[in-house]
């Protein structure tokens, strides 16, 4: 059997990395993003601005399709 490969179309914002292909619009991210540094548009996520996100977790915590990815969380600890 052969094996497909998958490319998926991320959007890497140093902070966030955001997964579009897996991104169904539903706005939960959005709505939980304390400093609004995620919005929708064009019915998925994007970033509104980059300066704003503080990195807390919380959009890539409600994500029900792990569309998102935040870098370097504040609660991550360091090995």
């Amino acid at each position: 059997m052969k094996m497909k490969s998958i490319h998926v179309k991320e959007e890497d914002h140093g902070k966030l990395i955001i997964n579009a292909d897996w991104c169904k619009g539903c706005g939960i991210c959005t709505a939980f993003c304390p400093t609004k540094a995620i919005e929708l548009k064009g019915g998925k996520v994007t970033v509104a601005d980059i300066d704003k996100c503080t990195q807390c977790g919380l959009c890539e915590l409600r994500c029900p399709d792990y569309a998102i990815y935040v870098r370097g969380k504040k609660n991550e600890q360091k090995g």
